[in-house]
């Protein structure tokens, strides 16, 4: 594809570290090593193997890339979102200009910008050996999951992350990793799957471009007593048969502190109470629901058992009637 042609179609991504065989997080040398290795064992004059030309056409404009730090880092860019096989295509107004000055070459010597491939133009673009240029893009926005408990969802928190980033060194080319901690208040009222934007955050821009952004998901860890849906609350509250029947005032706990409850006479087992403004907060707030559960006492004295024997001659109760009737009646 020549240069000013429209690009209509997407070509298909190449993965210049499979072509080479090499890490992502390969040194230089490392790369230059399997390059001549394979520059050897593929080119045309000497090779007996099928598609040799091709493959050693590859070889070199995969090492053309990965032997310079600009353009690594640029074809980086867009390797964390496409893989080979894929169907690619350069950002709308992409245009790269890397750094150098005046009489920066961006073609190696021993290549013509003719034996570059559709994707390695896309990307880089065909330039002469006089024209110069300066690369400037932002870069990528990370994305990273942060575990929290419902209490500090509910209160608010901060936390200390330690980011690991690959960066050049600008004296020996090599890829390297550096580690940096960032404080983070996560505010009061998030929920399961909120995402938070950390403008700048991300990975470090090309060519003095500004940073990328960090989105950091909130997961909320499982709670021994509460469940939650958006920023509404759940409890099972265990009460008594008697509390149920005659209505009770219970202690209730919840993320904001114990609360008294009061029970309705009558209640029954499943039957749901709410405590409003109990949920996480926002806007608006959440509200809690209990969820009331009837525990039965086992008797374990003569006197207790009498205490049942009783109540099944007072009370004349069946629970199964409305069922049975149900069944005479269907």
């Amino acid at each position: 594809m020549k240069l000013g042609q429209e690009r209509d179609a997407k070509m298909e991504f190449q993965d210049y570290y499979k072509v080479l065989g090499v890490n992502r997080d390969a040194k230089t040398d490392d790369i230059k090593k399997q390059y001549r290795r394979l520059a050897r064992k593929y080119h045309p004059d000497v090779s007996k193997e099928a598609n040799a030309e091709e493959k050693f056409k590859q070889v070199k404009e995969a090492y053309e890339v990965l032997k310079d730090p600009e353009k690594r880092k640029a074809y980086d860019q867009f390797g964390s979102q496409w893989k080979q096989g894929q169907g690619f295509e350069p950002p709308p107004n992409w245009e790269y200009q890397p750094q150098g000055g005046r009489g920066h070459t961006v073609y190696s010597e021993d290549i013509n910008p003719g034996e570059f491939s559709d994707f390695f133009e896309s990307i880089f673009g065909q330039r002469t050996h006089r024209q110069q240029a300066h690369f400037k893009r932002k870069g990528e926005d990370q994305h990273a999951k942060i575990a929290i408990t419902l209490e500090e969802a509910y209160r608010g928190t901060q936390r200390s992350l330690t980011l690991r980033e690959p960066e050049i060194d600008p004296k020996t080319h090599q890829v390297t990793y550096k580690t940096r901690t960032l404080n983070v208040k996560i505010p009061a009222g998030v929920t399961q799957g909120q995402q938070i934007r950390l403008a700048g955050q991300g990975s470090p821009g090309i060519g003095g471009g500004s940073r990328g952004d960090l989105y950091l998901e909130i997961e909320l860890l499982p709670h021994l007593l509460f469940t939650v849906e958006n920023r509404d609350i759940y409890l099972t509250l265990p009460i008594a048969p008697w509390e149920a029947a005659l209505g009770a005032e219970i202690e209730t706990p919840t993320l904001g502190g114990s609360v008294k409850l009061k029970i309705p006479p009558d209640s029954q087992s499943g039957k749901k109470l709410r405590l409003k403004g109990r949920g996480l907060p926002g806007t608006p707030s959440g509200d809690q629901y209990v969820l009331l559960n009837i525990y039965i006492p086992v008797p374990k004295t003569d006197k207790q058992k009498e205490l049942y024997q009783q109540m099944e001659k007072e009370m004349n109760f069946d629970p199964r009637q409305e069922l049975l009737r149900g069944v005479h009646h269907g």
